[in-house]
């Protein structure tokens, strides 16, 4: 019984990260007004911020003034419209360039 309860909790051990992740989602935003050097590390750290948030990698395409940043979370607690909020409230308006998908 005791060897069965803990393959049981093992299992459920290793199962667990597997199902946090099925319930993620991404979302890709364009932010607007970023093409300094310190600006794609300011709007990574604000969305970092954003509750809810796993995970957000910043680029710069072709050297203008837009980022893209691509996030990760989960869909129960943020939305992009709350991530929008956040850049929009460090000076970096931002929209969404391609729909969430989860």
């Amino acid at each position: 019984m005791k060897k069965t309860l803990g393959m049981l909790v093992a299992l459920g051990l290793f199962a667990a990260p597997l199902a946090a992740r099925a319930g993620e989602a991404t979302v890709v935003l364009t932010v607007h007004h970023a093409g300094c050097v310190l600006c794609g590390p300011i709007v990574k750290r604000t969305l970092a911020h954003v509750k809810g948030v796993s995970g957000v990698t910043v680029t710069q395409a072709n050297g203008d003034a837009d980022v893209t940043a691509t996030i990760s979370y989960d869909p129960a607690v943020p939305s992009p419209q709350a991530m929008i909020r956040a850049t929009t409230g460090q000076g970096y308006p931002a929209e969404v360039a391609k729909a969430a998908k989860g």
